[in-house]
């Protein structure tokens, strides 16, 4: 069992935070199948074999490197030669040396997709500062390099937010903005902050949270929607790739931002928690399936459900943002509501054989392959494992350093 119900505050329960870091070996040993000695990392199947594709997209990349460091620093991996594996294909096979930045994708050494998304990039930003968390020394260069093509590339200062995409040599090609490159903007300039201590990280992610937070949030009963125009007006029209851009609101971004909105808060000395309360339960009632449990992926402008594909990762973002509520004092239903999260995720989601988690259940909450094949990352659900076991809503990186 992940906990035990008599525990009022799960946090603090020695075998639930046990099962947290039993649950995070796993994962790690099952992840350390997917380093690819060509470059890269390889997508897994379910039992962990390896997949036969050679490409590798940025972010899968620059995620697997973020995790390893997350487990260097909390001393449940070594990590240091998957790290170096990762920012090796960083720097060497999704580097774009004729137009800088960074390619999407790569098959081996030839460019498989061009197009450079501020989604990609931000990504490099994370891996670079939580390996030099990890005192990777050299991912400083990265750090460094990463932060310089967001300003001069991506980066409106005018509106505070990031643009979003680009081909290979820098020309628009869409007047597209999305919230999603900026949520994990923030996710980066606040990771990059906290291993550099340079305000200017700070201050950008506060922008961007300024916008979709206290902005636009409570404009539509707090959800947030994804898409907009390059006025930032909200394009209600669009859908695009059904998992990266679906129409309407995403219930586990809101759980997201959230979590995010309270690191920031509580690294400004600002308390951020009504405002974050009301996003975090307009999206656990928005999307919580009462019939099979989890959460279902999309709704739409009137608050219907939309697509209602249970994943794993928006269960892991409850966790996380449920776990900052309880830091910051909680309540009794904040508590009901990380125990519910964590005992569905127990069910049905850790696979206690291989490793890992199921990244999708179908109708009876099976695994099931109809939008992922295979066990997509480690990221997510690490993070939910590590987020808890950290004392603070913020300082991630120390805070698993003293685990």
């Amino acid at each position: 069992m992940i906990g035990h119900d008599t525990a009022h505050r799960w946090l603090d329960d020695d075998a639930h935070r046990a099962a947290l870091r039993a649950d995070a070996e796993r994962q790690f040993a099952f992840f350390r199948k997917a380093k690819r000695p060509a470059g890269g990392f390889y997508q897994l199947e379910l039992d962990g074999t390896p997949m036969g594709t050679k490409v590798q997209e940025l972010h899968a990349t620059t995620r697997m490197v973020h995790s390893f460091a997350l487990g260097k620093l909390a001393r449940l991996d070594a990590g240091d030669d998957m790290i170096q594996h990762g920012l090796s294909t960083i720097a060497h096979q999704h580097h774009d040396a004729d137009h800088g930045g960074w390619l999407w994708a790569v098959d081996d050494n030839t460019v498989h997709d061009a197009r450079k998304l501020a989604y990609g990039h931000v990504f490099v930003l994370l891996a670079a500062s939580s390996a030099y968390a990890a005192g990777h020394s050299q991912a400083l260069g990265l750090l460094d390099q990463a932060d310089q093509v967001l300003t001069q590339r991506f980066w409106e200062d005018d509106n505070g937010l990031f643009a979003d995409e680009y081909t290979r040599d820098w020309q628009p090609f869409s007047d597209y903005r999305g919230m999603n490159a900026n949520m994990h903007g923030v996710e980066a300039l606040l990771s990059a902050f906290e291993a550099t201590g340079r305000k200017h990280f700070l201050d950008r992610a506060g922008r961007i949270l300024d916008f979709f937070v206290n902005k636009t949030a409570p404009q539509y009963d707090w959800r947030i929607p994804e898409h907009y125009n390059s006025d930032w007006q909200v394009d209600r029209a669009y859908a695009g790739d059904p998992m990266f851009r679906p129409a309407g609101h995403t219930p586990g971004h809101s759980l997201e931002w959230a979590r995010l909105w309270m690191q920031w808060g509580a690294l400004t000395d600002t308390d951020v928690t009504e405002g974050a309360r009301k996003i975090i339960y307009r999206a656990l009632h928005d999307a919580w399936d009462e019939a099979r449990g989890g959460l279902i992926y999309t709704i739409d402008f009137d608050g219907a459900p939309a697509i209602t594909d249970r994943y794993w990762w928006p269960v892991t973002e409850g966790i996380g943002v449920l776990a900052s509520l309880l830091k910051a004092g909680g309540t009794e239903e904040d508590a009901a509501w990380y125990r519910k999260l964590w005992q569905f995720a127990d069910a049905h989601l850790i696979d206690k054989t291989h490793g890992g988690w199921f990244p999708e259940l179908d109708d009876d909450n099976r695994p099931t392959g109809r939008q992922f094949i295979g066990k997509p990352d480690i990221y997510h659900a690490l993070q939910a494992d590590l987020l808890p076991l950290t004392p603070d809503r913020a300082q991630i990186y120390e805070g698993l350093r003293g685990l």
